[in-house]
């Protein structure tokens, strides 16, 4: 009895020393990292293109997780996550209060002062008129959701208002009010309007927020979500990719349409006939919501070339497919809540993840906490070296979390885990001790273990959370 106590207590003692022994290994190789021109350390050209990493993996194009796994896990996410709205199970009317939570949660007063793109501090007469123009007093005890879709790319807004706000003069990175954006397409349910009766307050799948009318089109219940689960569908696989110039249909002329956007396919279509001037032989004739006579729900074709990035599915969940979704995005310029027709980190990931029919949570507070995700959770016992010990443990395709940031993790190189995330910058310590700056602003490569966390801190020292998507 007490031998085997002692093999275990040895054990435990060759388990701890060898993981401080990768520990020291990979904090030593993090200091020898190459450094190209552009400044980006440990990242070269050839690592800029997704082959490269996909390369470096064995079975790349196994199933990370099936269909019906993948819906099984998005309904119990729905069940779980708070921040989600299965408009579908929405009752037929709801409490003031609801909608006052709801509202609340976005449209808070300041707390402290904003300033507008030209540096000029907000009146505390503009503060009070934002928040008079919620019209709170006019939601009635019982509220009847109406129901629309999104006609085309929609910023959702804290407040009803197109004014930008800004925490310091000249700082024009991230709008305050910018919450997210909606893509065509999106159903959303509608439980108040603003003041002047321009915006209403929706709940779309994944947020509740404030959208201008003109962006909606409003039908029945049946109608928008009968839209939204029409089949068959084409499902944009690309960045970004747009529908076919028509002048016959301005309205669903060269229609931008963001990844992950669901375009469901035209159906009784003679294929000798022409759409909107033109033949449909090279080009998918899908179905867009526009806007008819007082902004009525009304559909219309348009036309999406063959060629473009769209797939007839949701892509297979693989860890190619990961990979290679991400790297469309690479350079695109951040967009804190989808603003400047990009998207921020959370947005980033959740799109490359809902490209192949995974759900996520919109923002990285919920995502890193959510009950519905499976998370290996930090705190302050966790130890600096069990932290890199998590860290050395990343697989592709795992979801790394510091306050107000994610990464997605995309390989090893130089004996330590390598990310892209879409991030403002890269510190890191140089090896005379001083701490080099470099300016992203955009979906990047870089090593994890290097980026510091302020002066002196890492980014894992400061990590809140792991989510990982497989069995």
């Amino acid at each position: 009895m007490h031998v085997a106590l002692l093999s275990r207590a040895l054990l435990i003692l060759a388990l701890a020393a060898g993981q401080i022994s990768a520990v020291r290994a990979a904090e030593r190789t993090a200091g020898t990292l190459p450094l190209p021109a552009s400044g980006v350390l440990g990242v070269e050209d050839a690592q800029l293109v997704p082959d490269f990493w996909i390369a470096r993996l064995e079975h790349p194009d196994a199933p990370v997780l099936t269909p019906a796994e993948i819906r099984e896990a998005n309904a119990r996410l729905l069940r779980l996550e708070p921040s989600l709205h299965d408009l579908a199970a929405l009752p037929r009317t709801l409490p003031r209060r609801t909608v006052l939570g709801w509202i609340d949660g976005v449209s808070a007063a300041p707390r402290g002062p904003l300033f507008n793109a030209e540096g000029q501090r907000y009146a505390d007469v503009t503060i009070a008129g934002w928040r008079q123009s919620l019209a709170l007093e006019r939601i009635p005890e019982q509220v009847t959701p109406r129901f629309g879709l999104i006609v085309e790319r929609a910023p959702l807004r804290a407040f009803p208002t197109e004014l930008r706000a800004f925490d310091e003069p000249g700082d024009v990175d991230i709008d305050r009010f910018q919450e997210t954006a909606e893509f065509p397409g999106t159903p959303v349910a509608v439980v108040h309007e603003s003041a002047d009766g321009r915006w209403l307050f929706v709940l779309s799948p994944r947020y509740a927020a404030w959208v201008q009318r003109d962006l909606v089109a409003l039908g029945t219940r049946a109608e928008v979500l009968d839209y939204a689960s029409r089949a068959p569908f084409r499902v944009v696989t690309g960045a970004r990719v747009e529908s076919v110039y028509t002048p016959e249909a301005p309205q669903v002329s060269r229609r931008e349409f963001d990844m992950t956007t669901r375009l469901p396919l035209a159906s009784g279509l003679a294929p000798d006939r022409p759409v909107n001037g033109q033949t449909a032989q090279a080009a998918w004739p899908v179905v867009l919501p526009v806007r008819g006579e007082e902004g009525a729900l009304a559909f219309k074709t348009a036309l999406m070339q063959k060629n473009a990035d769209t797939a007839d599915g949701y892509l297979p969940l693989t860890r190619a497919n990961l990979i290679r979704q991400a790297f469309k995005f690479l350079g695109e310029r951040y967009g804190w809540g989808h603003d400047y027709d990009g998207r921020d980190c959370s947005g980033f990931v959740s799109e490359v993840y809902a490209s192949m029919g995974v759900l996520l949570p919109r923002n990285t507070s919920r995502q890193a906490i959510s009950p519905g995700l499976e998370h290996r959770l930090f705190g302050p016992a966790d130890s600096h070296a069990d932290r890199v010990a998590a860290a050395m443990a990343l697989r592709v395709g795992d979801l790394v979390y510091i306050p107000g940031h994610v990464m997605l993790v995309i390989g090893n190189l130089h004996g330590q885990p390598y990310v892209i995330h879409d991030v403002s910058g890269m510190r890191y310590r140089r090896d005379d001790g001083t701490t080099a700056d470099v300016k992203l602003n955009a979906v990047s490569v870089t090593p994890l273990l290097p980026m510091l966390y302020g002066e002196s801190d890492t980014f894992v020292d400061h990590m809140t959370s792991i989510v990982r998507i497989r069995r």
